[in-house]
């Protein structure tokens, strides 16, 4: 077997500038502008035109990943934080409560998720499919009783879009109380009794300030 070397400089380098790029897709996407010139976004990248399409065949393409990307940066996070919690409907909640909070802590990312709107429930990467993942385990264990798993994940989501929206319009609205309503009222949508609910909803979260500095 070849032995198995650290990426080259020029390896390191092209690393940097697609990590540049969809950085300024994702600054982008956030300020709701995807019809802009290929020119724009180099700038904002601070690269040259041509290395553009060493990297992406068209800006849409450009706009996908940056998307999956932001999609998969913080469902990846979601699955660190909730790993060692056996039960489904507390991981499915913490994870809501969580992304509600992130509206507030990480702004531009929540504006690229708002600005998606409903393609969040479709998507293959990111926070659709393990939100799927949580309710059809916690239904299968008898935690939850849901009739139509797709219709909970779309209520799910157009919950997300809708919190966010109102934390964005409302700056000075408590988005921690307010995620944890709305959590609350999504566990006795899909069959959890009250107390149950609440109990669940006031759970202690992980420390999010140092989750911050983890991937800052």
């Amino acid at each position: 077997m070849a032995e198995r070397t650290a990426p080259g400089r020029v390896d390191r380098r092209r690393a940097r500038t697609r990590t540049a790029l969809v950085e300024a897709a994702q600054r982008l996407l956030a300020e709701g502008r995807t019809d802009v010139p290929i020119l724009e976004i180099t700038e904002l990248a601070d690269i040259g035109v041509g290395s553009f399409y060493n990297h992406f065949d068209s800006k849409e393409e450009l706009f996908r990943v940056a998307v999956a990307e932001a999609l998969e940066w913080w469902g990846s996070l979601m699955d660190r934080l909730t790993a060692d919690i056996d039960d489904p409907a507390v991981a499915f909640t913490q994870s809501f409560r969580m992304t509600g909070r992130l509206h507030r802590r990480h702004p531009e990312l929540s504006r690229v998720l708002l600005n998606q709107g409903l393609e969040l429930a479709r998507s293959e990467r990111g926070l659709a499919p393990r939100a799927f993942q949580d309710i059809r385990a916690a239904v299968d264990v008898g935690r939850f009783e849901v009739e139509d798993l797709d219709l909970a994940l779309t209520m799910t989501a157009a919950a997300v879009l809708a919190l966010g929206s109102l934390l964005h319009a409302q700056p000075d609205r408590d988005d921690a109380k307010s995620a944890d309503l709305v959590a609350f009222g999504l566990l006795r949508q899909f069959g959890l009794p009250a107390d149950e609910a609440a109990r669940i909803c006031a759970l202690d979260l992980p420390d999010l300030d140092v989750v911050d500095i983890l991937v800052g």
